[in-house]
């Protein structure tokens, strides 16, 4: 059986032995919009808990219009142009019009990647544009404490708006249920104190801080808080398919119009299983999220629910970038050096996460399920050390060894990594999905 695993921007296409009993897991295939623009058009009209779109923005002189960064694959150059031609048609200028890139601490958006993240070259040449830097203290406003008190600083081009709105993609997210819609507020534009406290291990060893949970989610329930925090704000939520091809668009207020993507999305992201299996391989989710070793993460949590406790768990991820941030290097070389017990004690009563140090305690939630083995290409020889997980550089070869140790022959391929998550529906006589 031939497998295409999302890698990289090209793919990678691996060969499965016919006397392996494969289960291939993918999104249930979703209808495709056939004119995105028409859709977007339609939303801005017939919004989701709002006034339309040319109600909120008359007469109005800022418009501040976050998006998200190079590590999440929004179709930015379709939504964007549109949304802004129909903000002009109510009669505001485009001046008025500000793209704030949502890269939480993340690296900013420059050059090339911001030509990927825009996706539109007019608008890159007439729309203002700027990169959050979570660590400009001057650039926030601080607006109060949550409930369990976390100080909300949001930036202040987003703030003082007088139009806030956010384009997200909907997807699973292996911590606050789904992506996109508030979590562009925070982490998205927030400040270093503000993300290093939602990321903290009180809160996200709390139950419910898992992929594809909203309801229940201690951490959604922060999001939320943070984003009304802010005041109105608007959201374009947007579904993809496999293929990266536009399924749903909606619009409306930043809470009800993404819980209405968040339901359309599920029976398509979310797919029940009904064994668990020895072998698992799936991937980092291809360009633009497999960049790194850092993102790659999210692709080995997604599958733990299907992996047997002590099987083994093969993900592919090019990390073009190597490990990722110095922040996350730093991290990583502590999980080394203390091993997963010492590590986890340093962290456990923080109320304030180190910086990406929460990517490392969810690598930790992988490595006690299974063994994890990466095939990567772009991770620099002096770095594999610190992924903390076995490198092969041969991944048919790694398979087919694993695979005659054992005397079932099965395995689960989830060839688009964490963009799909299988729900451990429990055992049954019948095999497979």
């Amino acid at each position: 059986m031939r497998v295409r695993l999302h890698y990289g921007k090209s793919g990678l296409n691996i060969n499965l032995p016919e006397t392996w009993d494969v289960t291939v897991i993918t999104k249930r295939e979703m209808p495709v919009l056939s004119d995105p623009p028409s859709t977007l058009r339609y939303s801005l009209h017939n919004p989701v808990g709002s006034a339309p779109l040319k109600e909120l923005v008359t007469g109005k002189q800022t418009i501040c219009i976050a998006i998200c960064d190079i590590t999440r694959p929004v179709p930015n150059g379709v939504i964007v142009p549109a949304l802004i031609e129909e903000i002009q048609r109510a009669g505001v200028h485009k001046d008025a019009i500000t793209l704030l890139v949502a890269t939480g601490l993340h690296k900013p958006c420059e050059g090339e990647e911001l030509r990927d993240v825009v996706g539109n070259q007019e608008v890159l040449n007439t729309i203002t544009i700027y990169n959050h830097y979570a660590r400009n203290d001057d650039d926030h406003v601080f607006l109060g404490r949550t409930k369990q008190g976390i100080p909300v600083k949001i930036d202040r081009r987003f703030v003082t708006a007088d139009v806030r709105i956010v384009v997200g993609l909907v997807e699973p997210h292996f911590m606050a249920g789904y992506s996109g819609g508030r979590k562009l507020i925070a982490p998205g534009v927030a400040h270093e104190d503000t993300i290093r406290s939602i990321h903290a291990p009180c809160v996200l060893e709390m139950a419910g801080v898992d992929n594809c949970v909203v309801d229940g989610n201690p951490l959604h329930d922060i999001l939320v808080e943070i984003a009304q925090m802010v005041g109105p704000c608007y959201a374009v939520n947007t579904v993809i398919d496999e293929s990266r091809r536009i399924s749903f668009i909606n619009f409306g207020e930043i809470i009800e119009s993404h819980l209405k993507a968040v339901a359309y999305a599920r029976p398509f992201t979310e797919i029940p299983v009904r064994t668990k299996f020895p072998v698992v391989l799936t991937s980092g989710a291809g360009y633009p999220l497999d960049k790194n070793y850092y993102q790659t993460v999210k692709g080995m949590v997604a599958p733990l629910a299907i992996v047997e406790h002590g099987g083994d768990l093969f993900i592919a991820s090019e990390c073009s970038e190597g490990i990722g941030s110095p922040d996350f290097y730093m991290s990583q070389k502590k999980l080394c050096e203390m091993g997963i017990a010492g590590f986890m004690d340093t962290i456990h009563e923080k109320r304030f996460a180190d910086i990406d140090e929460w990517e490392t305690e969810m690598l930790v939630k992988a490595m006690r399920v299974a063994r994890v083995s990466l095939y990567s290409t772009g991770i620099p020889l002096t770095e594999r050390p610190l992924t903390g997980v076995r490198i092969i550089d041969n991944l048919h070869e790694a398979l087919t060894d694993c695979m005659d140790r054992l005397h079932e022959k099965r395995i689960a391929v989830i060839p688009e990594g964490p963009y799909v998550v299988p729900v451990y529906t429990g055992e049954s006589s019948l095999r497979g999905v």
